[in-house]
């Protein structure tokens, strides 16, 4: 009886109530108004991937590391070497060095004509620089440096790339996609909000509990900042979360208390009743979804615990603005809900029964999940062969990360990095580095020769710089003595492999895995681009199987704990993961093998982002297993109520259809804004998100859900003993018959009646 007490707390004290929500959302404003300029572009890597340790002993020891800008120069006529292009060269090399935090700057003129810095063509030289720290300090550098180096004149053509630039570019473009995808969604959404609730007093309930959450959680990664790193792309899921489970929640809530009302109720009785039943489902989905987007502080990407914090966040403010705020605003608005109505007005006050929950038979959804129950082997055979064919593309799922080509083919850093692809038969920033970890002791430098050709002599590989000179095809094409200076630190060297091959691919995690294979005369840490891929899967893929293990169990007994019963559980994860595969199918169709491209706008490699279905999966689940405690949750309360298992489906999905339907277009509709993204990454998003909420509320839990239900029929219910036993001591279920409540209520009206009489008399 927690929340019917909660609910009279809050009608008692909902003054109280909505004033110190004012000065919450005062505060909140205050205090996390600023937190954008507190947050970070960077934590895509494992802090302790051998990769990271390779580049922190490159800066620390060494005060060296991967070139991350560079500047593209182009002659106008003539080649690279022409006096004029030189002389011109020379002074982009210092440019670039005297900018501020450029710890270095090199070029194909400065360092003796080197030829792989030059294009094939001889028409296309490179200028290397090197900014030190982290994403965001590289950014903030990079900012500085394309307006400053960026030029055309007689002589060279001059563009600036490098990953300190992409990152740049990604960043600016990812805001201004997001931008316009808010701008974009919001309009529909605040009409289909009208149309949804059916009146214009009701349509602004969820944009409350929306503001609520989504400003009381800048507060909580405010102050998240204080001690971790925390991503400023968390954004964009507190905004769409936010705004996404308002409506979610306010609609369940709403809608009940309006149907209490049509039974007959009297404001508070109906408020009361909303939040004994749908109140009770809210907190439910909120702990379902909360434990989906938790199981992401396994993973040590800072970038993906960010999503942790604003998730776990905003869905608990969510749901505390349903359960807490909406209900003293209803308390205060009472039949003026329905203010400003459009449409067909709602019917009449029905006297109160003792089931007022049974509905008329012949609604839409009454009829559709009889229609269901009558056939559920074809149908169940049916929609399940179409969700597994659609999930088979998954099978051939390849890992990658994300580089320039997420970036429209117009996007200058694209234009120059796909001009490197073209005129450059190496790729000089891409390096893979092999730092010593603890010196090089008494190797002798002919060990270090021989293991620098042998890095040489592996597929894919360009050239090796070491400090003992210039290695191709397995043997030393020249000494030079200036390198010794570079490569070495004390008793310590590193060793620079350039790839021949694209960075971030199947080809370049090869020559990865080949030079860690390679004996080493000492030990060593291997890092660069390619090599940071290669440690984000191991990791990532590692920790998978326990935040997979923790959604599933603690998903797996809050509906136990919810329904009593151990097979609709199973079944729920069952179609969740059927549904999702189903999505995550259909992404690896489009995205990696690049079907539809043309027509979304998009440059497919033939990889998806490592970290991207991971974030979608625990984003979709959380979301379906939000769809599936609003249908289960009514199902339940039926069959509580002593109907049987066929008539408890249909009057559950009579009364869950319509709200889930319409939250799950509402919801889709902010995310398809994303589909519209220039960047890839936001663009996957956008679609798989979309695909999961489109699929599973209006496939899986329209068809399956009743299928299943009819096929399984008591046995939905079953339990073993010691568990049954377990659930009614321990179980989260109103301790009351709803029927015995039925009558008090009506009780409490007949004297509240009586009393109200007395007063006037």
């Amino acid at each position: 009886m927690f929340m019917r007490r909660l609910g009279r707390v809050v009608t008692r004290w909902r003054w109280v109530v909505l004033g110190a929500t004012i000065v919450f959302v005062i505060v909140s404003g205050a205090v996390g108004g600023g937190v954008k300029g507190r947050l970070s572009s960077g934590g895509f890597d494992d802090p302790s991937a051998p990769s990271t340790q390779a580049r922190q002993l490159l800066e620390d020891v060494f005060e060296q590391g991967s070139p991350n800008v560079l500047v593209l120069v182009t002659a106008k006529q003539g080649t690279v070497d022409d006096p004029a292009v030189v002389e011109a060269g020379n002074a982009l090399t210092a440019e670039l060095g005297a900018i501020e935090g450029v710890a270095q700057a090199t070029s194909y003129w400065s360092l003796g004509s080197p030829p792989p810095l030059k294009g094939d063509e001889g028409r296309q030289a490179l200028v290397l620089g090197r900014v030190p720290g982290d994403e965001d300090a590289v950014k903030e550098v990079a900012e500085r440096i394309g307006p400053a180096l960026t030029r055309s004149n007689d002589v060279v053509d001059v563009r600036v790339g490098g990953a300190g630039e992409v990152f740049l570019q990604i960043t600016h473009q990812a805001e201004a996609d997001l931008t316009k995808a808010e701008a974009l969604s919001m309009p529909i959404t605040l009409l289909l909000l009208l149309v949804v609730f059916g009146s214009a007093v009701a349509a602004s309930l969820p944009l409350l509990v929306g503001a609520i959450a989504v400003v009381g959680t800048f507060v909580v990664l405010t102050a998240f900042t204080a001690f971790t790193q925390v991503s400023t792309f968390a954004l964009n899921l507190t905004t769409a979360m936010g705004l996404g489970l308002a409506i979610d929640y306010s609609l369940f809530i709403v809608s009940r208390y309006r149907e209490e009302l049509g039974a007959g109720r009297t404001p508070e009785a109906a408020l009361l009743r909303a939040m004994q039943t749908a109140g009770r489902t809210v907190a439910f989905s909120a702990f379902t979804v909360a434990i989906s987007l938790a199981a992401l502080l396994v993973f040590p990407l800072p970038f993906l615990r960010s999503f942790a914090y604003a998730g776990v966040g905003v869905v608990a403010l969510a749901a505390i603005g349903a359960v807490v705020v909406l209900p003293a605003l209803l308390a205060v608005l009472g039949p003026r809900v329905e203010k400003g109505r459009i449409g067909r007005r709602r019917r009449p006050a029905q006297p109160v029964t003792a089931s007022p929950s049974t509905p008329a038979a012949g609604g839409f959804w009454y009829r559709r999940a009889h229609a269901v129950m009558r056939r559920p082997i074809p149908i169940a055979i049916g929609v399940t062969a179409v969700l597994v064919v659609l999930g088979l593309p998954f099978l051939s799922f390849r890992a990658g990360q994300s580089d320039d080509r997420v970036l429209p083919a117009d996007a200058p850093v694209r234009q120059v990095h796909d001009e490197l692809r073209k005129n450059f038969s190496s790729n000089e920033a891409a390096a893979v580095t092999v730092v010593a970890t603890d010196g090089i002791g008494g190797t002798s430098i002919a060990d270090l020769d021989a293991y620098a050709a042998a890095l040489s002599s592996i597929d894919g590989v360009a050239r090796v710089d070491a400090s003992t000179g210039y290695y191709l095809d397995g043997k030393r094409v020249l000494a030079a003595d200036a390198l010794s200076t570079r490569f070495t630190a004390g008793d310590s060297t590193w060793l620079s492999v350039v790839p021949a091959v694209e960075p971030i691919s199947t080809e370049g995690e090869a020559v990865v895995a080949a030079v860690r294979a390679t004996p080493a005369p000492f030990d060593v840490a291997v890092g660069g681009p390619s090599a940071q891929v290669v440690d984000l899967k191991t990791s990532l893929f590692g920790r998978l199987p326990a935040a997979l293990a923790l959604i599933t169990i603690a998903t797996f007994l809050l509906l136990f704990l919810m329904t009593g019963s151990v097979v609709v559980p199973l079944k729920a994860l069952v179609l969740n993961l059927l549904s999702l595969s189903a999505t995550f199918g259909a992404l690896v169709w489009v995205f990696q093998e690049g079907h539809l491209a043309g027509f979304l706008g998009f440059t497919p490699t033939g990889t998806i982002a490592v970290y991207t279905p991971i974030l979608l999966f625990c984003i979709a689940f959380g979301l379906s297993m939000d769809y599936e405690v609003f249908l289960l949750s009514r199902i339940k309360e039926e069959y509580d109520l002593g109907h049987g298992n066929e008539e408890s489906v249909a009057v559950g999905l009579e009364k869950t259809g319509g709200i889930v339907t319409a939250a799950a277009l509402l919801l889709s509709i902010v995310f398809v804004a994303f589909a519209t993204a220039e960047v890839a990454v936001v663009k996957v998003f956008g679609v798989g998100l979309t695909l999961a909420v489109v699929v599973d509320a209006f496939l899986v839990r329209m068809t399956l859900v009743p299928a299943f239900m009819k096929l399984a029929g008591r046995a939905n219910w079953w339990a073993p003993r010691s568990l049954r036993r377990f659930h009614l001591r321990y179980g989260i279920w109103e301790s009351d018959s709803t029927d015995v409540i039925d009558l008090v209520e009506r009780a409490d009206d007949v004297r509240q009646r009586d009393e109200e009489t007395a007063a006037v008399r």
